[in-house]
């Protein structure tokens, strides 16, 4: 009990900082690279929160090899891109999270070119036991924009917890109870789901 008021403690706090940013007026954006476009760049942080946006790094991956071209380098550790159409996404996708967290999207993504499911996820599953599954940062934050198109997307948030399993946290592993839980709990996949994020 006292792991799960410290957790929920932590997220409190996370969420107040977020929502509350800084004093005065807001930092103006850093410039773009050069061939970067704006319009690419205010897609991509559609999904960060409002008060991170014009801080943030954004960049482009390259699906022929899952390396990325940054657009715009950031102020803080926010990284966020587009995802829009490519393997395994939806028409319309964006996401955010830690700059820490590239590795594993770009093994996520290469995971996702192959399109059966069933060797998809033996090839997920091969990876983590083997030890060569990225994990990404703990306590990182994931937030993520899809739908069909832009104006019927709907926003997500997640918080990586590598690892962690209803023991080691305090908190269970499927959301009957209505309350946060740890989704893929045991696994570099683990995340805190939040009810209404």
């Amino acid at each position: 009990m006292k792991r799960m008021v410290m957790t929920i403690g932590v997220l409190a706090i996370a969420s107040s900082a977020w929502a509350q940013g800084g004093r005065g007026a807001p930092a103006p954006p850093p410039p773009l690279e050069p061939g970067a476009s704006q319009a690419e760049v205010d897609r991509a942080v559609l999904a960060g929160p409002a008060n991170v946006r014009n801080q943030a790094t954004v960049i482009k991956w390259n699906p022929a090899n899952w390396t990325y071209t940054t657009l715009r380098k950031g102020t803080n550790r926010i990284v966020c891109f587009e995802l829009s159409g490519l393997p395994g996404q939806q028409p319309f996708s964006v996401e955010c999270t830690m700059l820490g967290n590239l590795d594993r999207v770009a093994q996520n993504l290469r995971f996702e070119t192959e399109p059966d499911r069933a060797k998809r996820t033996a090839a997920i599953q091969a990876s983590e036991k083997d030890g060569t599954r990225a994990k990404p940062e703990v306590g990182s934050v994931w937030w993520h924009t899809g739908g069909d198109d832009q104006a019927t997307a709907r926003s997500h948030m997640t918080v990586a917890v590598p690892g962690a399993t209803a023991q080691s946290m305090g908190l269970p592993d499927n959301g009957k109870q209505g309350g946060v839980w740890i989704m893929d709990a045991g696994t570099s996949a683990a995340h805190l789901m939040i009810p209404g994020q």
